[in-house]
């Protein structure tokens, strides 16, 4: 169950003492390069083990419409080749995602979304959102470019743990040697009090893990603890490499990139009476 706290804030319930979720980003859905046919099967997966999806930026790809500069009529899909090409694409996702309403829980802004607030007005990912949630009775919601998510699980009758996840879409190229490293280390810098971050927008798909050092002081207990980050990159299901012939991913030196989005795995282990937080991540396993 997803509730909105504020416009970038949402809570997550969760409940038991293993729980997954699947974050996802860059789908490009409305491109013919987009693998669909891995969206679905990964989507199914989710929908067959009730593993709730959070969806980071770039859901849509949307740069075909009149007096976009970046427009290729190679790069439309059929049903959108018309006289209401955004309102087509909305219309076509309202229907294609309808059987995953149940597993989508948050569904936040990426560059190609707020470009085409800013060039066409009009809020794209807002209007599928509200009619995906207006014809199915969903509660979608709809997130930032950037944002938190909190999880909540309830591990037993008033014994709660919070796992905070700072998420932001992405910015920059990501370099061809670092594949978007530096970009993890510089949210260490930028925010605090993650338990995990995530970001997508540069194709990539990784993790890592990072410790620090803080002072925990409740009650009567002062501590030294070790606090443990999890940082994911989620990668992409635009496949654009192709054969490497030609095309703008192949004249800007990119390479292939790896598909697919990540499952998030929230653990709670007791140990000493004590409940410790484990943070991980894995590619999907099909």
């Amino acid at each position: 169950m997803v509730e909105k706290i504020s416009k970038n804030v949402h809570k997550i319930s969760l409940s038991g003492e293993y729980n997954e979720v699947a974050l996802l980003s860059d789908l490009h859905w409305d491109n013919p390069k987009c693998d669909r046919v891995l969206l679905k099967k990964h989507l199914d997966y989710c929908l067959k083990n009730e593993i709730p999806v959070v969806i980071t930026g770039d859901l849509f790809c949307l740069m075909q419409g009149r007096g976009d500069k970046r427009s290729n009529k190679s790069d439309i899909l059929p049903e959108h080749n018309n006289f209401k090409y955004l309102d087509s694409i909305i219309e076509t996702a309202v229907e294609w995602f309808t059987p995953y309403v149940s597993v989508l829980n948050v569904i936040s802004y990426g560059n190609h979304e707020t470009s085409i607030i800013k060039w066409q007005e009009t809020d794209i990912l807002q209007r599928f959102v509200d009619l995906l949630n207006m014809t199915t009775g969903g509660n979608v919601q709809v997130g930032g470019y950037g944002g938190w998510i909190v999880y909540e699980v309830v591990i037993r009758t008033n014994v709660k743990v919070s796992f905070k996840h700072k998420y932001f879409h992405g910015s920059g190229g990501g370099g061809i040697v670092t594949k978007g490293a530096i970009n993890l280390t510089r949210a260490l810098e930028t925010y605090e009090g993650f338990d995990l971050f995530s970001m997508g927008h540069i194709h990539e798909n990784s993790c890592r893990n990072d410790s620090r050092e803080i002072l925990y002081m409740h009650a009567d207990t002062t501590e030294i603890r070790l606090k443990q980050i999890h940082h994911c990159i989620t990668g992409t299901y635009k496949e654009e490499y192709g054969d490497g012939s030609k095309g703008w991913h192949i004249e800007r030196g990119a390479p292939p990139k790896p598909l697919g989005g990540r499952i998030l795995m929230i653990s709670v282990k007791r140990e000493n009476e004590k409940l410790i937080k484990c943070l991980d991540s894995k590619g999907f396993p099909i």
